[in-house]
């Protein structure tokens, strides 16, 4: 029996009150003026030997099939398409490539200046996260000011803390693709010579 495609749902229709919620889309850098730079940056970058592409992508993620199969793909036609074969590069990655990208993550940091009681519980924690799941912690913290990183960081491993080991493993690939994608935006918007 073919299958009879829906009909549109106007968009001022109501939601219902039990409709699952989306999960939150990846931000792409809204096209104001900062567009232009993306332009520039991503002509450059498209333009970069493939060595050289390959160990800027190597900074944005420490995998090395992800940033020699994001290198080997360009050119890209817009930072939307960068950032869309980024995610999908991330989803393809097989635990190996996790485990290379997770041991060339350095663990989220305090500003010298910060209180020494604070250096010592993130410390803590770190060295409490690693005993349990065997690699260094990662989070990508673009949503928050950097006043609010420690406490983000020390909230999310106490939350993190309690996942079993496979349900951990998603979370973290999740957040070395954010971190990846942030990473990329910086690279693009950084532009030739910065």
């Amino acid at each position: 029996m073919p299958v009879q495609p829906r009909p549109p749902v106007p968009a001022d229709a109501p939601v219902p009150a039990d409709a699952p919620v989306p999960a939150e889309a990846p931000a792409v850098p809204p096209a104001d003026g900062s567009s232009a730079d993306h332009a520039v940056g991503l002509a450059h970058f498209n333009s970069l030997p493939f060595a050289a592409a390959e160990a800027a992508f190597l900074e944005c993620c420490g995998s090395l099939r992800w940033a020699h199969r994001m290198a080997a793909h360009r050119p890209y036609p817009d930072l939307g398409a960068l950032l869309a074969a980024s995610d999908e590069a991330g989803y393809d990655l097989a635990p190996g490539d996790i485990a290379e990208a997770l041991a060339a993550e350095p663990a989220p940091c305090l500003h010298h200046d910060a209180p020494r009681a604070a250096h010592l519980a993130l410390r803590a924690a770190h060295a409490a996260y690693e005993s349990r799941f065997g690699h260094a912690f990662v989070i990508c913290l673009d949503a928050y000011t950097p006043a609010q990183h420690v406490d983000q960081v020390l909230a999310g491993i106490r939350v993190r803390m309690e996942h079993e080991v496979d349900e951990e493993r998603a979370v973290t690939a999740e957040e070395l693709r954010r971190l990846a994608r942030s990473r990329i935006v910086e690279l693009i918007t950084a532009g030739p010579g910065q």
